[in-house]
Protein backbone atom coordinates (compact mmCIF):
# COMPACT_ATOMS: atom_id res chain seq x y z
CA UNK A 1 0.00 0.00 0.00
CA UNK A 2 1.29 3.71 -0.99
CA UNK A 3 1.83 6.25 1.41
CA UNK A 4 -0.91 8.77 -0.44
CA UNK A 5 -3.45 5.51 0.10
CA UNK A 6 -2.50 4.95 3.57
CA UNK A 7 -2.99 8.62 4.18
CA UNK A 8 -6.74 8.71 2.60
CA UNK A 9 -7.15 5.56 4.44
CA UNK A 10 -6.40 7.43 7.29
CA UNK A 11 -8.29 10.07 6.69
CA UNK A 12 -11.37 8.45 6.08
CA UNK A 13 -10.95 6.94 9.41
CA UNK A 14 -10.55 9.97 10.82
CA UNK A 15 -13.67 11.37 9.17
CA UNK A 16 -15.86 7.84 10.13
CA UNK A 17 -14.56 8.17 13.69
CA UNK A 18 -15.64 12.00 14.09
CA UNK A 19 -19.13 11.41 12.85
CA UNK A 20 -20.10 7.99 14.66
CA UNK A 21 -18.66 9.75 18.06
CA UNK A 22 -20.23 12.99 17.57
CA UNK A 23 -24.13 11.78 17.03
CA UNK A 24 -23.21 9.44 19.81
CA UNK A 25 -22.42 11.69 21.84
CA UNK A 26 -25.30 13.94 20.96
CA UNK A 27 -27.97 11.19 21.65
CA UNK A 28 -26.41 10.22 25.21
CA UNK A 29 -25.98 14.29 26.30
CA UNK A 30 -29.78 14.92 25.02
CA UNK A 31 -30.94 12.00 27.44
CA UNK A 32 -28.61 13.51 29.85
CA UNK A 33 -30.04 17.41 29.74
CA UNK A 34 -33.43 16.82 28.28
CA UNK A 35 -34.65 13.77 30.36
CA UNK A 36 -32.78 13.70 33.39
CA UNK A 37 -32.37 17.85 33.69
CA UNK A 38 -28.55 17.90 33.68
CA UNK A 39 -28.29 20.91 32.09
CA UNK A 40 -25.17 21.90 32.98
CA UNK A 41 -23.35 21.73 29.85
CA UNK A 42 -19.94 24.02 30.21
CA UNK A 43 -18.75 22.19 33.25
CA UNK A 44 -19.52 18.76 31.67
CA UNK A 45 -17.38 19.89 29.03
CA UNK A 46 -14.38 20.06 31.59
CA UNK A 47 -15.12 16.95 32.60
CA UNK A 48 -14.66 15.51 29.27
CA UNK A 49 -11.55 16.75 29.02
CA UNK A 50 -10.49 16.20 32.63
CA UNK A 51 -11.13 11.83 31.46
CA UNK A 52 -9.76 12.54 27.68
CA UNK A 53 -6.16 13.62 29.59
CA UNK A 54 -6.25 10.99 31.87
CA UNK A 55 -6.81 8.59 29.51
CA UNK A 56 -3.74 9.65 27.65
CA UNK A 57 -1.48 9.88 29.97
CA UNK A 58 -2.22 6.14 30.81
CA UNK A 59 -1.67 5.75 27.03
CA UNK A 60 1.43 7.23 27.40
CA UNK A 61 2.38 5.07 30.29
CA UNK A 62 1.71 2.27 28.30
CA UNK A 63 3.87 3.57 25.37
CA UNK A 64 1.27 3.93 22.87
CA UNK A 65 2.37 7.18 21.97
CA UNK A 66 5.58 9.39 22.45
CA UNK A 67 5.24 12.42 24.66
CA UNK A 68 6.87 15.32 21.96
CA UNK A 69 7.09 18.61 24.16
CA UNK A 70 7.64 21.76 22.14
CA UNK A 71 6.76 25.52 22.55
CA UNK A 72 5.17 25.90 26.13
CA UNK A 73 3.97 29.26 24.94
CA UNK A 74 2.26 27.93 22.23
CA UNK A 75 0.30 25.07 23.98
CA UNK A 76 -1.06 27.40 26.95
CA UNK A 77 -2.37 30.06 24.60
CA UNK A 78 -4.11 27.42 22.46
CA UNK A 79 -5.57 25.55 25.61
CA UNK A 80 -6.95 28.63 27.20
CA UNK A 81 -8.42 30.07 24.08
CA UNK A 82 -10.23 26.36 22.93
CA UNK A 83 -11.71 26.38 26.44
CA UNK A 84 -12.75 30.44 26.23
CA UNK A 85 -14.51 29.19 22.53
CA UNK A 86 -16.23 26.89 23.90
CA UNK A 87 -17.40 28.91 27.03
CA UNK A 88 -18.48 31.91 24.03
CA UNK A 89 -20.29 29.19 22.39
CA UNK A 90 -22.40 27.89 25.58
CA UNK A 91 -23.14 31.42 26.25
CA UNK A 92 -24.19 32.38 22.84
CA UNK A 93 -26.83 29.55 22.80
CA UNK A 94 -28.01 30.75 26.44
CA UNK A 95 -28.62 34.37 25.15
CA UNK A 96 -29.84 33.82 21.68
CA UNK A 97 -32.49 31.80 19.78
CA UNK A 98 -31.98 28.33 18.82
CA UNK A 99 -32.22 29.57 15.01
CA UNK A 100 -29.89 32.49 15.49
CA UNK A 101 -27.26 29.95 17.55
CA UNK A 102 -27.40 27.92 14.38
CA UNK A 103 -26.74 30.92 12.17
CA UNK A 104 -23.80 31.67 14.50
CA UNK A 105 -22.15 27.87 13.58
CA UNK A 106 -22.79 28.80 10.30
CA UNK A 107 -20.76 31.39 10.08
CA UNK A 108 -17.85 29.81 11.01
CA UNK A 109 -17.24 28.37 7.53
CA UNK A 110 -17.17 31.81 5.62
CA UNK A 111 -14.90 33.32 8.40
CA UNK A 112 -12.53 30.64 8.80
CA UNK A 113 -12.08 30.98 4.39
CA UNK A 114 -11.74 34.92 5.29
CA UNK A 115 -9.08 34.35 7.89
CA UNK A 116 -7.06 31.49 5.97
CA UNK A 117 -7.41 33.68 2.58
CA UNK A 118 -6.20 37.01 4.47
CA UNK A 119 -3.14 35.53 6.83
CA UNK A 120 -2.54 32.35 5.62
CA UNK A 121 -2.88 33.98 2.03
CA UNK A 122 -4.89 29.98 0.75
CA UNK A 123 -7.02 30.18 -2.35
CA UNK A 124 -10.49 28.62 -2.52
CA UNK A 125 -11.81 27.81 -6.25
CA UNK A 126 -14.44 28.58 -7.31
CA UNK A 127 -16.09 25.24 -7.43
CA UNK A 128 -14.93 24.93 -3.78
CA UNK A 129 -16.74 28.43 -2.86
CA UNK A 130 -19.95 27.16 -4.16
CA UNK A 131 -20.06 23.71 -3.11
CA UNK A 132 -19.68 25.21 0.84
CA UNK A 133 -22.45 27.95 -0.59
CA UNK A 134 -25.07 25.08 -1.30
CA UNK A 135 -23.85 23.12 2.42
CA UNK A 136 -24.42 26.33 4.16
CA UNK A 137 -27.89 26.80 2.30
CA UNK A 138 -29.32 23.43 2.87
CA UNK A 139 -28.00 23.37 6.42
CA UNK A 140 -29.81 26.87 7.17
CA UNK A 141 -32.84 25.49 5.77
CA UNK A 142 -32.53 22.75 7.93
CA UNK A 143 -31.72 23.73 11.11
CA UNK A 144 -33.00 27.54 11.13
CA UNK A 145 -36.17 28.88 12.32
CA UNK A 146 -36.96 31.59 14.66
CA UNK A 147 -34.13 34.23 13.96
CA UNK A 148 -34.35 36.88 17.37
CA UNK A 149 -31.60 39.70 17.82
CA UNK A 150 -30.24 40.92 20.94
CA UNK A 151 -26.93 43.92 21.05
CA UNK A 152 -25.82 40.71 23.60
CA UNK A 153 -26.11 37.88 22.07
CA UNK A 154 -24.89 39.21 19.04
CA UNK A 155 -21.38 39.98 20.51
CA UNK A 156 -21.08 36.90 22.59
CA UNK A 157 -21.94 34.80 18.74
CA UNK A 158 -19.55 37.36 17.17
CA UNK A 159 -16.63 36.60 19.70
CA UNK A 160 -17.79 32.88 19.61
CA UNK A 161 -17.49 32.60 15.56
CA UNK A 162 -13.78 34.61 16.06
CA UNK A 163 -12.26 32.62 18.85
CA UNK A 164 -13.83 29.08 17.56
CA UNK A 165 -11.94 30.02 13.83
CA UNK A 166 -8.73 30.84 15.46
CA UNK A 167 -8.38 27.42 17.55
CA UNK A 168 -9.14 25.73 14.82
CA UNK A 169 -6.86 27.21 12.07
CA UNK A 170 -4.50 27.00 15.19
CA UNK A 171 -4.93 23.18 15.49
CA UNK A 172 -3.85 22.71 11.87
CA UNK A 173 -0.79 25.22 11.90
CA UNK A 174 0.43 23.92 15.44
CA UNK A 175 0.83 20.28 14.03
CA UNK A 176 2.63 21.51 10.85
CA UNK A 177 4.66 23.82 12.24
CA UNK A 178 5.88 21.77 15.50
CA UNK A 179 6.07 18.21 13.60
CA UNK A 180 3.53 16.75 16.39
CA UNK A 181 0.45 14.23 16.09
CA UNK A 182 -2.90 15.14 16.78
CA UNK A 183 -2.42 13.00 20.02
CA UNK A 184 0.62 14.46 21.26
CA UNK A 185 -1.05 17.92 20.61
CA UNK A 186 -4.35 16.78 22.55
CA UNK A 187 -2.72 15.93 25.78
CA UNK A 188 -0.42 18.56 25.87
CA UNK A 189 -3.45 21.18 25.73
CA UNK A 190 -6.10 19.28 27.28
CA UNK A 191 -5.17 20.62 30.87
CA UNK A 192 -5.36 24.25 29.64
CA UNK A 193 -8.80 23.39 28.29
CA UNK A 194 -10.19 21.49 31.28
CA UNK A 195 -8.59 24.02 33.85
CA UNK A 196 -10.08 27.16 32.27
CA UNK A 197 -13.38 25.71 32.07
CA UNK A 198 -13.58 24.03 35.00
CA UNK A 199 -12.76 27.28 36.43
CA UNK A 200 -15.50 29.20 34.69
CA UNK A 201 -17.87 26.43 34.02
CA UNK A 202 -20.40 26.64 37.25
CA UNK A 203 -20.35 30.38 36.86
CA UNK A 204 -21.41 30.54 33.35
CA UNK A 205 -24.04 27.35 34.01
CA UNK A 206 -25.04 28.90 37.42
CA UNK A 207 -25.80 32.06 34.76
CA UNK A 208 -27.58 30.27 32.04
CA UNK A 209 -29.56 28.16 34.11
CA UNK A 210 -29.92 29.57 37.61
CA UNK A 211 -29.15 26.47 38.89
CA UNK A 212 -26.25 25.21 41.52
CA UNK A 213 -24.32 22.53 39.17
CA UNK A 214 -22.61 21.44 43.32
CA UNK A 215 -26.38 21.00 44.34
CA UNK A 216 -27.70 19.17 41.96
CA UNK A 217 -28.93 15.53 42.98
CA UNK A 218 -26.80 12.51 41.16
CA UNK A 219 -28.68 9.86 40.78
CA UNK A 220 -27.38 6.67 39.40
CA UNK A 221 -28.82 6.96 36.10
CA UNK A 222 -27.36 10.41 35.68
CA UNK A 223 -23.91 9.46 37.08
CA UNK A 224 -24.50 6.23 34.45
CA UNK A 225 -25.15 8.54 31.46
CA UNK A 226 -22.11 11.04 32.92
CA UNK A 227 -19.83 8.26 32.75
CA UNK A 228 -20.54 7.56 29.24
CA UNK A 229 -20.94 10.69 28.33
CA UNK A 230 -17.37 11.35 29.41
CA UNK A 231 -15.69 8.43 27.53
CA UNK A 232 -17.61 8.98 24.39
CA UNK A 233 -15.58 12.27 24.36
CA UNK A 234 -12.49 11.09 24.47
CA UNK A 235 -13.16 9.60 20.82
CA UNK A 236 -14.75 12.86 20.10
CA UNK A 237 -11.77 15.32 21.60
CA UNK A 238 -9.30 12.34 19.54
CA UNK A 239 -11.13 12.56 16.62
CA UNK A 240 -11.41 16.75 15.87
CA UNK A 241 -7.89 16.98 16.44
CA UNK A 242 -7.58 13.83 13.96
CA UNK A 243 -9.72 15.45 11.28
CA UNK A 244 -7.91 19.04 11.43
CA UNK A 245 -4.14 17.78 11.31
CA UNK A 246 -5.27 15.75 8.43
CA UNK A 247 -7.83 18.01 6.35
CA UNK A 248 -8.30 21.73 6.93
CA UNK A 249 -10.48 23.32 9.66
CA UNK A 250 -12.85 24.39 6.79
CA UNK A 251 -13.22 20.31 6.04
CA UNK A 252 -14.11 19.87 9.42
CA UNK A 253 -17.02 22.62 9.66
CA UNK A 254 -18.03 20.94 6.39
CA UNK A 255 -18.00 17.43 8.51
CA UNK A 256 -19.69 18.98 11.78
CA UNK A 257 -22.68 20.72 9.82
CA UNK A 258 -22.80 16.44 8.10
CA UNK A 259 -23.24 15.40 11.67
CA UNK A 260 -25.60 18.25 12.38
CA UNK A 261 -28.18 16.82 9.74
CA UNK A 262 -27.60 13.40 10.60
CA UNK A 263 -28.44 14.25 14.55
CA UNK A 264 -31.60 15.70 13.17
CA UNK A 265 -32.51 12.36 11.46
CA UNK A 266 -31.44 9.87 14.68
CA UNK A 267 -33.63 12.55 16.29
CA UNK A 268 -36.60 11.84 14.41
CA UNK A 269 -35.90 8.00 13.99
CA UNK A 270 -35.30 6.30 17.56
CA UNK A 271 -36.58 9.47 19.21
CA UNK A 272 -39.20 10.58 17.56
CA UNK A 273 -38.39 14.23 17.52
CA UNK A 274 -40.87 16.44 15.53
CA UNK A 275 -39.83 17.04 11.93
CA UNK A 276 -40.92 18.16 8.47
CA UNK A 277 -40.77 18.65 4.76
CA UNK A 278 -38.37 21.42 5.57
CA UNK A 279 -36.12 19.57 7.50
CA UNK A 280 -35.91 16.91 5.12
CA UNK A 281 -35.53 19.02 2.19
CA UNK A 282 -32.70 21.07 4.10
CA UNK A 283 -30.58 18.17 4.57
CA UNK A 284 -30.53 16.36 1.39
CA UNK A 285 -29.06 20.21 0.36
CA UNK A 286 -26.49 20.18 2.46
CA UNK A 287 -25.67 15.99 1.47
CA UNK A 288 -25.43 17.45 -2.17
CA UNK A 289 -23.18 20.14 -1.20
CA UNK A 290 -20.79 18.15 1.00
CA UNK A 291 -20.56 15.53 -1.52
CA UNK A 292 -19.38 18.33 -4.26
CA UNK A 293 -17.04 19.70 -1.57
CA UNK A 294 -15.26 16.03 -0.96
CA UNK A 295 -15.46 15.86 -4.98
CA UNK A 296 -13.76 19.03 -5.41
CA UNK A 297 -11.19 18.82 -2.64
CA UNK A 298 -10.76 15.27 -3.94
CA UNK A 299 -9.65 16.06 -7.77
CA UNK A 300 -7.61 19.30 -6.25
CA UNK A 301 -5.86 17.59 -4.29
CA UNK A 302 -5.35 14.89 -6.98
CA UNK A 303 -4.08 17.49 -9.55
CA UNK A 304 -1.81 19.17 -7.16
CA UNK A 305 -0.14 15.76 -6.60
CA UNK A 306 0.05 15.40 -10.43
CA UNK A 307 1.76 18.52 -10.90
CA UNK A 308 4.15 18.12 -8.01
CA UNK A 309 5.39 15.31 -9.45
CA UNK A 310 5.75 16.37 -12.87
CA UNK A 311 7.53 19.21 -11.57
CA UNK A 312 10.30 17.43 -9.43
CA UNK A 313 11.89 15.62 -12.43
CA UNK A 314 12.35 19.27 -14.42
CA UNK A 315 14.05 20.80 -10.81
CA UNK A 316 16.18 17.67 -10.79
CA UNK A 317 17.46 17.85 -14.64
CA UNK A 318 17.89 21.88 -13.35
CA UNK A 319 20.20 21.10 -11.01
CA UNK A 320 22.44 19.06 -12.94
CA UNK A 321 22.91 21.66 -15.66
CA UNK A 322 24.45 24.25 -14.53
CA UNK A 323 23.67 26.71 -16.82
CA UNK A 324 20.00 26.69 -15.98
CA UNK A 325 18.88 30.16 -14.46
CA UNK A 326 21.05 32.20 -16.59
CA UNK A 327 18.23 34.51 -18.49
CA UNK A 328 17.64 37.76 -20.08
CA UNK A 329 20.71 37.61 -21.82
CA UNK A 330 23.10 36.88 -19.29
CA UNK A 331 25.16 34.97 -20.96
CA UNK A 332 27.57 32.16 -20.06
CA UNK A 333 29.29 33.23 -16.25
CA UNK A 334 31.13 31.62 -13.79
CA UNK A 335 29.79 29.23 -11.59
CA UNK A 336 29.71 31.13 -8.64
CA UNK A 337 27.71 34.49 -10.29
CA UNK A 338 25.74 31.27 -11.86
CA UNK A 339 24.28 30.28 -8.41
CA UNK A 340 23.45 33.74 -7.30
CA UNK A 341 21.65 34.53 -10.37
CA UNK A 342 19.40 31.15 -10.23
CA UNK A 343 18.74 31.78 -6.32
CA UNK A 344 17.73 35.55 -6.81
CA UNK A 345 15.68 34.51 -10.07
CA UNK A 346 14.06 31.77 -7.58
CA UNK A 347 13.30 34.28 -4.57
CA UNK A 348 11.74 36.80 -7.72
CA UNK A 349 9.45 33.77 -8.44
CA UNK A 350 8.34 33.21 -4.46
CA UNK A 351 7.37 36.75 -3.94
CA UNK A 352 5.68 37.49 -7.38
Amino acid sequence: MSESQRFQLGTVGALSLSVVSSVSIVICNKALISTLGFTFATTLTSWHLLVTFCSLHVALWMKLFEHKPFDARAVMGFGILNGISIGLLNLSLGFNSVGFYQMTKLAIIPCTVLLETLFFRKRFSRNIQLSLAILLVGVGIATVTDLQLNVLGSVLSLLAVVTTCIAQIMTNSIQKKFKVSSTQLLYQSCPYQALTLFIIGPFLDGLLTNQNVFAFKYTPQVLLFIVLSCLISVSVNFSTFLVIGKTSPVTYQVLGHLKTCLVLAFGYVLLRDPFSWRNIFGILIAVIGMLLYSYYCTVENQQKASEASTKLPEVKESESDPLVGVENGSGILADGIVQKATVWNSNKDLHA
